[in-house]
């Protein structure tokens, strides 16, 4: 592995953590409203479709496919298991489909 993976895959992980640890002190003695608990729970969402949004503009038929995959598992299942299913399934047909 190259240092430049290595420095970028520390990075942000630091930032992710970092995020985290803020969250918490700031938030960890305030009583929050219904109203801000729903968007906090809300945001894993809204960061998967974040990730996911371009495939629907993609020009390469196994993300297309793995998309519609991943639609249809996450009316059904949980948020991990559509995720791992998403992941694996547009692997697997990304190296059948080139």
């Amino acid at each position: 592995m190259q240092l430049d993976n290595v420095l970028t895959i520390f990075g942000m992980a630091t930032a992710t953590y970092l995020t985290r640890i803020i969250g918490f002190v700031a938030l960890r003695n305030r009583k929050l409203s219904p109203r801000a608990m729903a968007v906090l729970e809300a945001v894993p969402g809204c960061v998967l479709i974040s990730v996911i949004a371009p495939a629907f503009v993609s020009p390469r038929p196994a993300d297309l496919i793995a998309l519609v995959i991943t639609v249809l598992a996450a009316m059904r299942l949980s948020m991990f298991n559509t995720v791992v299913i998403g992941v694996v399934t547009a692997g697997f047909l990304r190296h059948l489909l080139g």
